[in-house]
């Protein structure tokens, strides 16, 4: 592909990005609510788009991708399992919606601190969050730098791709918050989704349509159509990827701060079943991305270098192919500015507030923006590793992150769950999950994450019921909730007879 047409692209992609993310400005940037929840007025359309970009980013079309071509069919069985997982924010979002909303909570970790009366609730999940997520954001760069260096051949290196996205990413998030990159986003996911589809129906055409793409499977590659085929998806693999995976959409703040952002419960519906349409052709076109690769370039050193050879091959016409590119690179972007706006949020609101006493909300935004370009660097100095299969590598990043579940469900389900259960369910278990990644241990043959999550469930029961619970705050908490799903429930009914 020519590195002229790349950047050619790239610059006009930018530019009217730039433009929508300027645009995008119509409401007040001087609070920690307007900046890093839109004033919580996006509506359903822009919310599903944006929220489908945030989740669908380099781990789809590259990671998802590389994990068929390298695995086979049990790839599309994992993600499959996340596709389910969406279901806990129909359980969820109206949920954290509603407290969000009566408590005025900007960060999950906040609502937590004050469910459980302890700001150090707050703080230890914020930290740990931050510490999670920093890999992720990671992988999203990498995700670019090896989607630029493949499509071009190296004439682009991995290392400029990189910087690229790290600069882009910094520059939405300090346009206009959450408002310019939720804008960015709607135009990244839908530019990503037409033209990825396009390509997949341009490769199985070439390939001699879906009975010459699967006669080239089931000759080629026949244990690409069996779990667990070249046994790559053994038993424990596929437990130790997908668990982590399920609970993906609340235990990641990036994705479960966006249910305090829609205008309404109407509105937060309609984000759900926008991005389940989305996430549902996402997925089949990522899944058949990887096959079709793994028919035409079977010995590839890297797995996650599926997508690019695909995009610089014949059967993609070069204009379409750039395209395709762009989209999958704003795509991770804002995964990276949606992440770097939290993290900057937990730690502002969570972690600063909480130590400096009495810190105004503008002296918190302050600080939040501050703080985004440090988690920027971070970010970077991390994806330099240049890690490989970076669909393994988000799942570890959430293998941390599912520590933090038996605390969200215990704080909406459970009022006998106390702060010192929930300190220590998260902290010993973010410390357990942290030496099996760094020791690449697997006690019982069990993934990080099943370990974390068994251990912290434990840890969060076990301590809660031999410790105080803020009783009073779990019955106002679970109280009002209970009450406002009833009042839904009547004008449901009402709005149906009528």
């Amino acid at each position: 592909m020519s590195t002229t047409l790349v950047w050619g692209t790239i610059t006009v992609y930018v530019l009217i990005a730039l433009v929508i993310a300027v645009l995008s400005r119509n409401g007040k940037q001087n609070s920690m609510t307007g900046y890093f929840l839109g004033d919580r007025k996006l509506n359903g359309f822009v919310s599903a788009l944006s929220y489908s970009a945030t989740t669908y980013s380099a781990f789809m079309l590259v990671g998802l991708a590389g994990l068929t071509y390298n695995g086979g069919v049990g790839a599309f069985g994992f993600e499959i399992i996340y596709f389910m997982g969406v279901s806990l924010v129909a359980i969820f979002g109206p949920r954290f919606w509603l407290v969000g909303k009566k408590y005025g909570y900007v960060t999950p970790s906040e609502m937590l601190g004050d469910r459980y009366k302890n700001k150090w609730v707050a703080v230890a999940i914020a930290v740990s969050s931050c510490i999670f997520l920093i890999p992720y954001s990671a992988v999203q760069l990498t995700g670019i730098g090896y989607l630029l260096q493949g499509v071009t051949n190296d004439a682009i290196p991995f290392t400029t791709g990189v910087v690229l996205a790290t600069v882009l990413a910094l520059v939405f998030s300090y346009i206009a918050g959450i408002r310019s990159v939720a804008w960015t986003d709607s135009l990244q996911s839908l530019l990503m989704i037409i033209t990825s589809t396009i390509v997949v129906i341009l490769i199985i055409n070439g390939l001699g349509g879906l009975s010459g793409f699967f006669n080239s499977l089931e000759t080629n590659n026949p244990s690409s159509l069996a779990v667990p085929g070249n046994g790559f998806f053994n038993f424990w693999t596929f437990l130790g990827l997908t668990i982590p995976w399920f609970f993906f959409s609340i235990s990641n703040p990036q994705v479960s701060q966006r249910l305090f952002m829609p205008a309404s419960l109407k509105s937060l519906r309609h984000m759900l079943l926008g991005f389940l349409i989305f996430g549902f052709i996402y997925t089949f076109v990522s899944v058949i991305w990887g096959f079709s690769a793994s028919i035409m370039f079977p010995n590839l050193e890297n797995a996650d270098l599926a997508t690019p050879m695909l995009l610089s091959s014949d059967l993609v016409p070069p204009v379409l192919g750039v395209l395709v590119m762009v989209g999958i690179m704003a795509a991770a972007i804002s995964t990276i500015d949606s992440i770097l706006l939290t993290l900057s949020s937990l730690f502002s609101r969570d972690v600063y507030q909480n130590v400096k006493k009495g810190a105004t909300d503008k002296k918190q935004l302050l600080v939040g923006k501050l703080v985004i370009p440090v988690i920027a660097i971070l970010a970077y100095l991390f994806a330099q590793l240049q890690l490989d299969l970076i669909a393994v590598l988000s799942v570890s990043s959430s293998a941390g992150l599912i520590v933090s579940v038996p605390a969200i469900i215990g704080a909406f389900f459970w009022k006998k769950g106390s702060a010192v259960g929930v300190l220590s369910s998260v902290i010993i278990s973010s410390l357990l999950v942290i030496t099996l990644e760094l020791f690449s241990l697997k006690p019982l043959n069990l993934a990080s994450g099943i370990w974390g999550l068994g251990v912290s469930t434990i840890l969060y029961v076990g301590i809660s019921l031999v410790t105080k619970a803020p009783t009073e705050k779990a019955n106002e908490f679970i109280g009002y909730i209970k009450q406002e799903m009833k009042k839904k429930k009547r004008i449901d009914v009402k709005s149906k007879i009528s």
